[in-house]
């Protein structure tokens, strides 16, 4: 038995997507994949396009056999706590042979390569990071101009444009997680095919879920049909039809904005991402603006693009903040693996994991009654997510909380 972990959002689940999954069993020559997922809220600052569950059960009708829930403090997190909290998870579990992510470079050596300089810091990169981040520019920017100076020093200048591609950058990550935990999992990558991460174009039978989501949300379901398994599809179009989804930002403005009016500089300075004062910008943006669009324009800047922001505001709604970001991570990062659907396979693996570092979350409501604070305040935290998530649904009879509670886990 051997055991592939992947990271993924699914939203939605596509082609692409299986193309990842069939090709990452090929290369680790493993025969389960357990699947780590973004719950409700994912790491662009958005809410999924539909619920968790929904997206748990296109999975695993498409090759992998478990799903596991990522927490919400590290779904709406930066590309480094995203990728330590997935990570972490995968480690825990203690029978994790692999993990398989995509990039544009494919090129696995070259990424552990700059995951090391990122894992060990060398002076002259730190220097050169503070040097860039005096220029006001964003750090993802300002980290990668100083790899590249740190590179090209090392006359390994073929590798500087790695740092530049989004999901190179998410591999790197996971590999420095792996390396900061002392894991034994041995990371392999695929080449993305054909299209793009931020790529809003739908071709042949693969598209980005950017393309997607963008077509979707005007109104075209029948558009992405080619591009998406057939079960993964017709359960996207049993959600919209039922009113649960598309989800979008949209669908929380008011929200947002009324808790950034409610919400003073000293706590939303206490954001995570939040640094350098942008609290005042967001505070004053709040009351001058009447939209989301209008909020996130009158706050971006070169520092700050939009997905930090959307991060951010998300975070304010949530009431995610650094305090209780900093002592999770002191903890070691995720407290506990909610899983969110199994199938056969799947079941198998769970009968394994019991031995887990972390305690098994299969029923929150008898968890919350017998875990330790720290944990119970992260499952919460989870719930409240799910909670106002089913805010954004349009059919308002759908909307009712506590689903975390009543929702039983997805069994194929």
């Amino acid at each position: 038995m051997r055991i592939l972990g992947i990271v993924a959002e699914y939203n939605p689940f596509h082609n692409g997507h299986i193309y990842h999954i069939e090709k990452a069993k090929e290369i680790t020559e493993c025969n389960y994949v357990v699947c780590v997922m973004s719950g409700n809220f994912i790491q662009r600052g958005l809410p999924a396009l539909i619920n968790k569950w929904s997206r748990t059960e296109m999975a695993l009708l498409n090759n992998v056999d478990l799903v596991i829930e990522l927490p919400v403090y590290y779904s709406l997190a930066s590309a480094e706590q995203f990728a330590f909290g997935s990570v972490s998870i995968l480690n825990s579990l203690g029978i994790v042979d692999s993990i398989c992510f995509g990039s544009e470079s494919g090129n696995a050596n070259a990424l552990d390569y700059i995951a090391g300089i990122l894992a060990e810091e060398p002076e002259e990169f730190k220097e050169s990071l503070v040097k860039y981040l005096k220029t006001g520019i964003s750090f993802p920017s300002a980290r990668t101009l100083a790899l590249n100076d740190y590179i090209c020093s090392q006359d390994d200048t073929s590798l500087s444009k790695i740092t530049t591609e989004p999901n190179n950058i998410l591999g790197i990550e996971y590999i420095k997680a792996l390396k900061r935990l002392g894991s034994k999992i041995k990371p392999f990558t695929i080449k993305r095919y054909k299209t793009g991460y931020n790529s809003t174009n739908c071709n042949d039978k693969i598209a980005s879920a950017a393309a997607i989501r963008k077509i979707l949300l005007s109104g075209d379901l029948d558009q992405i049909k080619s591009v998406m398994p057939d079960s993964a599809f017709e359960i996207l179009k049993r959600e919209i039809n039922q009113g649960r989804g598309p989800v979008s930002l949209d669908a929380f403005e008011n929200a947002i904005l009324t808790q950034l009016r409610k919400s003073d500089n000293k706590s939303l300075s206490n954001i995570p991402d939040v640094s350098e004062g942008i609290e005042n910008r967001i505070k004053k943006a709040s009351l001058s603006s009447g939209s989301l669009s209008e909020l996130l324009t009158k706050i971006k800047t070169k520092r700050y693009t939009h997905t930090r922001i959307q991060r951010i505001i998300a975070c304010n709604l949530l009431e995610i903040n650094k305090k209780d970001s900093e002592e999770f991570n002191s903890h070691g990062g995720p407290q506990y693996i909610r899983v969110l659907g199994f199938n056969s396979k799947g079941k198998e693996l769970l009968s394994k994991i019991k031995s887990s570092s972390l305690p098994l979350v299969t029923t929150p409501h008898d968890f919350l009654k017998k875990c330790n604070p720290i944990q119970a305040k992260m499952l919460n935290a989870d719930i409240l997510a799910t909670d106002l998530f089913s805010l954004g649904y349009a059919d308002k009879s759908q909307r009712k909380a506590g689903q975390d509670f009543y929702q039983k886990i997805i069994s194929i």
